[in-house]
């Protein structure tokens, strides 16, 4: 192992989120490995991944609005991830949502891909996406991309020599989709660091928007939601179920829904932008549930959540249901609605007195990370043996 040449491949580092976690874990465990990405924005990542040796495609080449607005580009995604140069390299490893499994090497190089979820707004998620942006004079030819993108995307998968998933949901979708076997190895879930103080006046760093409450902001009972501000998040859903219910509600991430869901919040919901770790650790300490309401491959945020003894109220469907366990570390409901997702925290209400917060943290520790590399490590030497 010593002596192999190691590349690891992600598809963007523009920001943080779960795919992104999992990619420092396994670039820690390849300390040696470079990373390549098709764009890296730098403060985006708030330091995540500071020190590594971080090699960018062409577009970081490109100009900042370009950059900015880089899905401009997606027709053109697929030919990127086949110009990295990989072959130098004894194993490549590929963290990847959509792109970078595409990649192209040597006969004798093996690819490993740890895949996060087939291309889903081109498979499963295709005509709803037309649907919530049915005002884009664009939507006709976006049907023409995604369908060249889902046959890019049914060869691309071909190349990896082993597929592993995320999750037994994703593994069930790269079957369906892919025809093609895989592992399961769920992704590492530590246990944040808080401050060691926190009170209502402090100062939570990065609020562009600013959100004028903050001086009123609730320190305890209220319900929490981290997740990356995008439409098929459905943080939309969790505010307008709030408002109605009149509970307090904090939203700590950021995207391009922040603007939309600060105009329709009551004063009730405060909308805290993107917040670091040791901020988002203290908030989960201190929530008397966590609200998950999308349809994810696996879900990091909702075990982050349980590792700190809070329960979970989440959409039933998705990776939720292989970490969430109904009526012991949270409730499930059965439509992305308000109205269902304002019963699922009723039931809630009614049933709070009988979690247990140590059995809610236990559950949570299944995820660590020393599992992850520990299952990890033996997958990639299982590979190398039988070479």
């Amino acid at each position: 192992m010593d002596k192999l040449k190691v590349a690891i491949v992600h598809d963007f580092l523009v920001q943080q989120g779960g795919a992104e976690r999992v990619l420092k874990e396994i670039s820690d465990m390849y300390p040696g490995a470079p990373i390549f990405t098709l764009l890296y924005d730098e403060e985006k990542m708030h330091g995540m991944l500071e020190g590594k040796d971080i090699q960018c495609s062409y577009l970081q080449k490109f100009p900042k609005f370009l950059r900015r607005n880089y899905r401009w580009l997606l027709p053109f995604f697929p030919v990127i991830p086949e110009t990295f140069d990989l072959r130098e390299y004894d194993l490549v490893i590929s963290s990847s949502g959509a792109w970078s499994k595409g990649i192209v090497t040597k006969l004798d190089t093996i690819h490993v891909a740890y895949l996060h979820s087939p291309m889903r707004f081109v498979w499963d998620y295709n005509e709803r996406y037309v649907k919530e942006n049915k005002k884009n004079r664009w939507n006709f030819f976006l049907r023409f991309v995604f369908n060249y993108l889902r046959v890019w995307d049914r060869l691309a998968a071909e190349r990896p020599d082993y597929l592993i998933a995320n999750s037994r949901y994703t593994q069930k979708r790269i079957a369906k989709y892919y025809r093609r076997d895989s592992d399961v190895i769920y992704p590492p879930v530590g246990l944040l660091s808080p401050v060691t103080s926190f009170a209502p006046g402090l100062s939570l760093g990065h609020q562009s928007s600013g959100d004028k409450r903050d001086d009123r902001l609730p320190m305890t009972d209220y319900f929490l939601v981290v997740s990356r501000l995008s439409a098929y998040k459905k943080v939309d859903v969790v505010v307008e179920a709030f408002n109605k219910l009149g509970l307090p509600l904090v939203v700590i991430g950021a995207g391009e829904q922040e603007k939309y869901l600060r105009k329709i919040a009551k004063e009730n919901i405060h909308i805290l932008g993107w917040q670091g770790d040791d901020v988002v650790a203290k908030f989960y300490q201190n929530a008397r549930a966590f609200i998950f309401p999308v349809e994810d491959d696996f879900g990091i945020a909702p075990v982050e959540a349980m590792l700190s003894g809070v329960p979970v109220i989440a959409y039933r469907s998705g990776g939720s249901m292989e970490t969430v366990q109904e009526g012991i570390t949270g409730e499930f409901f059965d439509a992305q609605t308000p109205e269902v997702l304002a019963d699922g925290v009723r039931r809630f209400l009614n049933n709070e007195s009988g979690y247990n917060k140590e059995f809610i943290k236990k559950r949570g520790e299944e995820f660590s990370s020393k599992r992850f590399r520990d299952e990890f490590g033996r997958f990639v030497e299982k590979v190398l043996l039988d070479k």
